[in-house]
């Protein structure tokens, strides 16, 4: 599965990403809100690895995406799905610190929802969210999300208990914003 939006292509990740993938990973502020946190570069290149052989959506696995940019494939950061076999996605979208802000998650999310939605037939995206990270939930929301659900102290994460903010946006709200605002990206 590739995708392209404006400025991003979304694509797999290759063995020569992991010195960028493990960078941005293991810094302490990236990875604060993020469940995978590796400890080493091979632990990285493991996971390629193992990613190397998904090559399409497949119900109940997750599925991890290279953010690159169009102009000179680097990468930016990288994007994860998992589709259920009733046709709920959850997600979760990783920027390296110096990428953040530049509105590239939200071109990503965009072009997956897109995808999802479109091509999938998606019925429902969600994610997950740690409150304390409010540019997550800012971007999220001006995606269209909603918030349905604040769990308080509901994750026992990176050592202590957390809340949790469910958001999500159904196939037929997606249908109804403006074609223009989208983003939907070309699949290849």
């Amino acid at each position: 599965m590739e995708l392209e939006t404006p400025r991003l292509r979304l694509d797999a990740l290759r063995l020569d990403d992991a010195p960028v993938l493990y960078g941005y990973r293991s810094d302490p502020e990236v990875g604060r809100y993020q469940n995978w946190r590796p400890a080493s570069q091979a632990e990285v290149e493991r996971f390629i690895r193992r990613q190397a052989a998904i090559t399409s959506p497949a119900p109940e696995q997750w599925m991890q995406r290279a953010i690159r940019l169009r102009a000179d494939g680097t990468l930016v950061g990288d994007l994860a799905f998992c589709v259920s076999a009733d046709g709920q996605a959850e997600f979760g979208v990783t920027l390296a610190t110096q990428r953040q802000g530049q509105g590239y998650a939200r071109e990503a999310l965009r072009g997956l929802f897109g995808f999802l939605f479109n091509h999938l037939d998606v019925h429902r995206v969600h994610a997950s969210i740690d409150p304390r990270n409010a540019s997550s939930m800012a971007m999220v929301l001006a995606l269209g999300l909603r918030q349905e659900a604040h769990f308080r102290e509901s994750l026992r994460f990176h050592g202590e208990w957390v809340d949790d903010a469910v958001f999500a946006m159904l196939a037929r709200e997606w249908r109804a914003m403006d074609a223009t605002d989208t983003g939907d990206a070309a699949t290849r």
